[in-house]
């Protein structure tokens, strides 16, 4: 017997909000349904998707893969949908977006492109700001929608978030480093490299817990706002980075190379989203955005 959309959709909503309990009151059922729905998926996948902490869980690698693929089922769903609503004509009207500074520059653009040729006659206008910023203009209704990382969320309880995907941390490299000859990277092996950050505000967490799970205390080199900095620090060897394959992107601007490669130890990840007020009147606009969105995969999203 096959897993049904029903369990795919109680999958991802767990994996979303990291808990069972949350998911549950998101998903207005019981948390003894959604425990048992997702244990019946594990059975008949034969895998361990979850791992139960104390506060919560974590996906498990087998979890981390096979969102991808609950993800695209259900948006195929969604697809079909939003094909059918174009059936009966496209909608008019406004649509005011929010985004950070990440996901303006790896998303956003992509996304809005395909929105406006599935529905060309919605006025669309985007406003970059930071994280926090972004929640106020949601709750406040002046935003319709908000592209963001929704893992580090200050308002959850007022807010409603959507995954869109998961992109893993990974450490840069100049080619040629002599790292990259080993078979496996450890952090012990990255003690000595100077380290170069990525300081935007919706990243700055991640950046000090890798800082602080070094076994020693590394150098940092360089901070900057700037994934380009970055890109072309790390290509002229000025230090290695740990940055989500979201941004990676094989050449600097001068024309260098970069390597991209995993690390043997738990590295953080990102999760990119959709948000919006919690109770708050959907408008035809954001919900055929929100469409739209739930069926893109954007580039090095995993």
């Amino acid at each position: 017997m096959s897993f049904t959309l029903k369990q795919a959709k109680y999958f991802v909503g767990v994996a979303e909000h990291g808990s069972f309990s949350r998911a549950a009151a998101e998903l207005a059922i019981s948390q003894s349904t959604l425990t048992e729905a997702v244990k019946d998926l594990e059975g008949h996948l034969g895998l361990k998707l979850f791992e139960r902490r104390r506060r919560g869980v974590e996906m498990t690698h087998h979890g981390h893969v096979f969102i991808r693929h609950a993800k695209a089922i259900l948006a195929e769903i969604s697809n079909a949908e939003m094909s059918l609503a174009e059936e009966r004509g496209t909608v008019a009207g406004s649509l005011n977006i929010g985004v950070t500074s990440l996901t303006s520059g790896y998303v956003l653009s992509d996304l809005l492109s395909r929105f406006r040729r599935a529905q060309p006659d919605i006025d669309v206008s985007a406003l970059e700001d930071s994280a926090e910023y972004l929640e106020h203009l949601l709750i406040g209704g002046e935003l319709d929608v908000a592209v963001m990382l929704i893992d580090r969320l200050r308002n959850p309880a007022a807010l409603h978030s959507e995954l869109l995907a998961v992109s893993p941390y990974r450490l840069w490299l100049p080619l040629g480093h002599p790292l990259s000859a080993l078979e496996s990277i450890s952090l012990e092996d990255l003690a000595a490299e100077p380290q170069i950050v990525l300081d935007v505000d919706e990243m700055q967490d991640e950046a000090a817990r890798l800082i602080s799970s070094f076994p020693v205390k590394p150098r940092v080199a360089f901070r900057t706002r700037s994934v380009e900095a970055v890109r072309s620090l790390v290509a002229s060897g000025a230090g290695v980075s740990f940055l989500p394959d979201l941004v990676y992107r094989p050449w600097s601007l001068e024309g260098d190379r970069i390597d991209s490669r995993d690390v043997s130890a738990k590295l953080p990840v990102i999760q990119v989203g959709l948000v919006w007020r919690r109770g708050a009147s959907v408008s035809d606009a954001t919900r055929m955005f929100l469409s739209v969105a739930q069926s893109f995969h954007a580039p090095r999203l995993r």
